[in-house]
């Protein structure tokens, strides 16, 4: 059977190569009874891909069923799939057969099997190498002779790399692995498919089929389809409802495309390192927070340090302690009533004064103020301790005037004041 035959009897829409390969390869695999997984985006038609492998294989006249894996709740799950004898479990009135039982020769389609328990996989391995498997409740082993055809659209490879799918069975189910293009990859087929819906719910709803003009059918093919087909058809048939117009413009579509999808996709970075991307990222930031904060305790130390051994710095040192408490209170929005922003802001500094070294400086000793015991004590290196002692001594030198002293520290009289309060600094 050629592949335009497969097309016509089952409804499929489209001539784009990733298309065409993936029908071929179904084709190809049909007549065998490996099995197969089906790899796709939501919407694609991964369940048809399953019937046409299964009509066109030597089951064809037996029985073909698809369960959804993530629909059937985990503590039910076992006994869907492979029965459960008569007390085996609170609700178990009678004994039950499960789907590999009673499709016995024929097909299952395990749809969503990513999301599949891990105890319900080993179960399954044991069915696809064997043919085995045993009711929940009971001891006994039974046979069965059951294709499977799973399909997911999630990564299952990097689902085995942090152990929330078995990557025996990973390999086991993609004997032959079939993907099923997204419509972002087959644009050449979006127009056809629209004009398909739109004609069927026209035929349905008793109207007239709309058309879409060439700005109308440019956004169409440009538009990212996070949900494929499904959301294609979804949104001709509400076109086919409440639009009043028969020739569809671009503004008019734009009304029935949801703004965060028409978006246009954007790379981003992903970490392949650890399984839990978020948790990564989280520790990075940290990491990068504790050596920027380390960096900026050493610069503090080295600029103290600096600052006894060269007096000249005191005013300096000053105004960068006043601009970083200001700085701290404006980013938290702490900003008081009271606070003088424009002298800090927009400071005029004064230059210290020079100190005329070239004059000797005389230290007058006695001989009653000798140093009989050494003790190092460390020194406080906080911010705040080093401005209260840089006023105190700027208002020392300057004999209290508080101007001078302003002056002297490079901030307004009224900082000063506000300070003298803050601090509790006695003139």
């Amino acid at each position: 059977m050629d592949i335009q035959s497969i097309k016509n009897r089952f409804g499929i829409i489209g001539n784009s190569p990733a298309l065409n390969h993936s029908l071929n390869v179904a084709v190809q695999v049909a007549s065998t009874d490996l099995s197969v997984l089906i790899v796709g985006e939501s919407g694609v038609g991964k369940e048809v891909f399953s019937q046409i492998i299964h009509a066109l294989s030597s089951r064809k006249h037996n029985s073909f069923i698809a369960v959804n894996c993530g629909a059937i709740p985990e503590g039910t799950i076992d006994s869907e799939l492979f029965g459960h004898e008569k007390g085996s479990f609170t609700g178990a009135v009678d004994s039950r057969k499960g789907y590999f039982e009673t499709v016995s020769g024929g097909t299952i389609f395990l749809d969503e099997i990513g999301e599949m328990p891990l105890g319900t996989q080993a179960r399954l391995l044991r069915v696809l190498e064997t043919g085995e498997f045993i009711r929940v409740g009971s001891s006994k082993v039974q046979k069965t002779d059951v294709r499977v055809i799973a399909a997911t659209n999630r990564e299952l490879l990097e689902f085995t790399l942090n152990g929330r799918f078995r990557q025996d069975l990973y390999y086991r189910l993609s004997t032959v692995p079939i993907r099923v293009p997204s419509l972002r990859d087959r644009k050449e087929d979006i127009p056809l498919l629209f004009r398909k819906f739109v004609i069927d719910f026209a035929e349905r709803y008793k109207t007239n089929a709309v058309q879409l003009d060439e700005d109308a059918k440019n956004l169409l093919i440009n538009y990212s389809w996070p949900g494929n087909v499904r959301e294609l058809k979804n949104i001709a048939e509400q076109i086919s409802v409440l639009s009043t117009q028969q020739v569809i413009t671009a503004n008019e579509l734009r009304k029935f495309l949801p703004e965060k999808a028409s978006q246009n996709r954007l790379p981003v970075l992903a970490s392949n390192a650890l399984p839990a991307g978020e948790f990564a990222n989280e520790r990075e930031i940290l990491y990068k927070l504790f050596f920027d904060m380390k960096k900026d305790v050493t610069e503090l130390k080295k600029m103290f340090l600096e600052i006894l051994q060269n007096p000249n710095m005191a005013g300096a040192a000053a105004r960068f302690a006043h601009e970083s408490l200001l700085n701290d209170h404006a980013v938290n929005g702490e900003t008081k009533q009271g606070y003088d922003m424009h002298p800090v802001m927009q400071p005029v500094y004064q230059p210290s004064p020079v100190i005329n070294t070239s004059q000797p400086v005389i230290i007058d000793h006695h001989p009653d103020d000798e140093i009989h015991q050494h003790e190092e004590v460390e020194e406080s290196l906080n911010i705040m301790d080093k401005e209260k002692e840089l006023i105190e001594k700027a208002l020392k030198k300057h004999k209290g005037k508080r101007k001078d002293a302003s002056l002297d520290l490079g901030i307004s009289e009224r900082t000063l004041y506000r300070k003298l309060k803050e601090y509790d600094i006695t003139e």
